[in-house]
C-alpha cells in the first residue's frame, strides 16, 4: 500500500497515496488507471483541463499524470497553475510530443518528470513511486521547518534552539498522563510552561488549578491541597473544597514542591499512587481523575541527598523531566520577549514607545539576567511607567542596568554618550511582582477567580484562522500563507490533515 505519514503535533495521520490521471483518450486513460490501482494507488480519472483545475480545487492529490494535448487548453496551463497556486503536488507530464525544449518548459514550472508515450506499466509505476517519496520528504521537511520556526508557543515567546527543544517535550508530553517534572531558574516561566502542557493536551477543556507550595503557610497547605471539612480546626466555620476537587478532570500544578514539608509529602504520595484523598477532619474517602504537574527552582536530587524531599515521592514525580533555559542562554529571545514587553505596556500606560534605541538592544542581549524573563518583564514595566517617547533610550534605563550601559559603551566608540540633559535614569528598580504568564499582567492571585474564558480546541482556531486568510484573499492560498506567515504547502498539508481526521 502506498500511503504518506503525515506529522501533526505527533501525531501520525496516513494518507493513502492519490494519483489524479488527466489523460482525454479513454483508452489510454483506462490502462493507465488499472496499472496504478493494481499498485494499490488510489485513481481519480478526468479527460479536460476545466475537470482537472475543479478536481485541484477540490483535494490535493499526490501525484498529477498530466496529458499536455487536452481538447479545451493545453495541459502547460495546469501546470503554471500548480506552480501558481503552489499546491504541494508532483506533476509527471506524459505526452507523445516529445521535444527538448517542451521538456525544459515543463521542468521550469516545477513538473517533477517527463514520460514520452508510448511507456510500460514498470516505467509508469516507478516514475510515481518515487514521485510520492519525493513529496513525502518534502513534507517532512515543511513539518521539521514548520515546527523548528516557531517563535510563539502558548504563553512563551522565542525561537532559540533551546526554547523549540522545551516546545518539542511539551508536544510530546501533552497528551500523556504521565507527571511533567518542571525546573528552572526562577523567573523562566515554569508556570507558563505547564499551562501550556495543560492547553496542549486532551484536558484543555477541563479546570488548570495551580498552588504555590512556598506561598501558602504549611499548616494550611494540606487544607489547600485536600479541603477541610467544617470544624476541622480554628476558623474552618464552613466545609471547603481543596485543589484537587477542583481540579478533577483537568490538571493540578503544584509550583514550588520541593517548599512542601515531609509529613504532607507523604500524603501527597499516597494521594498520587491511589487518586483518592481525604479532607482535612473529614471521614469519607474521594476519589478524582486528574493530571499532576510540578515545579521547582532547586535542584531536586539535592533536595533528596539532604533529606529535605522524599526519594519515593520524586521518583514518582519525575516521570517527564522538563528543564527551563534561563535567559541568558535563550540567544535573542530578550529582544522579542522585550519588544513584546514594550508593546502591551505602552499600549496598558498609554505611552508611545515603539522600539528599543540600538545601544539598549545590545545592552538587553548582553546583560545576565539574575532574575530571568520576570526581571526583564519588570523592567520594560520600569520604563514605560517612569518615561515617555517612541524610542526606549539607554538613559531610561533602571539600575543595575544603566551602569551595565555605562561599562559596555564607556569603552566603545558605536554609540555617543547621553546628552547631559537626557531624561534621569530611576534612582532605584523594585523586583516585587510576580508574574502567572509571560505575556500576561501581573496580578498576585487574581488570575484564579478571574472568570475564565472559553477555551477552543487549538485546531480549530487554526483551521480558522487559515480559511478566513484564504477567503479574504479570494482564494488565492498563496497569498493567504505569505499574510499569515507560514508557506503555503504548510496550508495544504493541514486541509489534508483535518480532512484525513474527518475535521474539513
Amino acid at each position: 500500500m502506498h500511503c504518506i505519514n503525515l506529522s501533526l503535533s505527533d501525531r501520525k495521520i496516513i494518507v493513502i497515496a492519490k494519483v489524479l490521471l488527466v489523460e482525454d483518450t479513454p483508452s489510454l486513460a483506462r490502462v493507465y488507471a488499472e496499472y496504478l490501482k493494481k499498485a494499490a494507488f488510489t485513481v481519480e480519472t478526468v479527460e479536460t483541463g476545466a475537470a482537472a483545475l475543479e478536481a485541484l480545487r477540490e483535494t490535493v492529490p499526490q501525484v498529477v499524470l498530466l496529458d499536455l494535448q487536452l481538447p479545451d487548453m493545453n495541459g502547460m496551463e495546469i501546470l503554471k497553475h500548480v506552480s501558481g497556486q503552489q499546491i504541494p503536488t508532483a506533476v509527471v507530464v506524459i505526452t507523445a510530443h516529445a521535444s527538448v525544449n517542451l521538456a525544459v518548459e515543463a521542468m521550469r514550472y516545477g513538473a517533477y518528470d517527463f514520460v514520452v508515450k508510448p511507456f510500460t506499466a514498470d516505467r509508469l509505476l516507478v516514475t510515481v513511486r518515487n514521485a510520492v517519496e519525493r513529496l513525502r520528504l518534502a513534507q517532512i521537511v515543511d513539518t521539521f521547518t514548520d515546527e523548528l520556526g516557531r517563535s510563539r508557543f502558548h504563553g512563551f515567546i522565542g525561537s532559540s534552539f533551546p526554547m523549540q527543544a522545551v516546545y518539542r517535550i511539551i508536544d510530546s508530553a501533552a497528551a500523556s498522563r504521565a507527571t511533567v517534572f518542571i525546573t528552572g531558574e526562577s523567573g523562566t516561566g515554569k508556570e507558563v510552561c505547564a499551562e501550556a502542557i495543560h492547553r496542549q493536551s486532551p484536558r484543555r477543556d477541563k479546570p488548570f488549578v495551580a498552588i504555590n507550595c512556598g506561598a501558602i503557610p504549611k499548616e494550611l497547605m494540606e487544607s489547600e491541597i485536600f479541603g477541610h471539612a467544617k470544624g476541622a480546626f480554628t476558623g474552618a466555620v464552613a466545609e471547603r473544597e481543596g485543589a484537587a476537587a477542583r481540579a478533577d478532570g483537568g490538571t493540578l500544578f503544584l509550583d514550588e514542591i520541593c517548599e512542601m514539608e515531609l509529613g504532607l509529602q507523604t500524603k501527597l504520595l499516597r494521594f498520587i499512587q491511589t487518586g483518592t484523598f481525604q479532607k482535612v477532619g473529614g471521614t469519607r474517602l474521594e476519589k478524582v481523575d486528574l493530571r499532576i504537574l510540578c515545579a521547582t527552582n532547586r535542584d531536586p536530587l539535592r533536595e533528596v541527598e539532604e533529606n529535605r524531599f522524599r526519594e519515593d515521592l520524586y521518583y514518582r514525580l519525575h516521570v517527564i523531566p522538563v528543564h527551563l533555559p534561563p535567559l541568558r542562554e535563550r540567544e535573542d529571545d530578550v529582544l522579542d520577549i522585550a519588544r513584546q514587553f514594550l508593546i502591551d505596556y505602552a499600549a496598558e500606560e498609554g505611552k508611545s514607545f515603539s522600539h528599543f534605541h540600538p545601544a539598549v538592544e545590545q545592552v538587553l542581549r548582553h546583560y545576565h539576567w539574575p532574575g530571568n524573563v520576570r526581571q526583564l518583564q519588570n523592567v520594560i514595566r520600569n520604563v514605560v511607567v517612569l518615561h515617555d517617547g517612541a524610542e526606549v533610550a539607554a538613559a531610561m534605563l533602571p539600575p543595575p542596568l544603566n551602569q551595565h550601559s555605562a561599562l559596555q559603551f564607556q569603552s566603545s566608540h558605536r554609540y555617543a554618550a547621553p546628552a547631559e540633559d537626557s531624561p534621569a535614569a530611576p534612582r532605584s528598580f523594585g523586583e516585587s511582582g510576580q508574574v502567572a504568564q509571560v505575556l500576561e499582567p501581573q496580578g498576585g492571585q487574581a488570575a484564579a477567580v478571574a472568570e475564565p474564558r472559553p477555551i477552543r480546541p487549538l485546531w480549530l482556531v487554526e483551521k480558522e484562522a487559515i480559511e478566513e486568510a484564504i477567503a479574504a484573499c479570494d482564494g488565492n492560498i498563496p497569498r493567504a500563507a505569505a499574510l499569515l506567515g507560514i508557506s503555503a504547502s504548510t496550508i495544504y498539508r493541514k486541509r489534508m490533515a483535518w480532512e484525513a481526521e474527518g475535521r474539513a
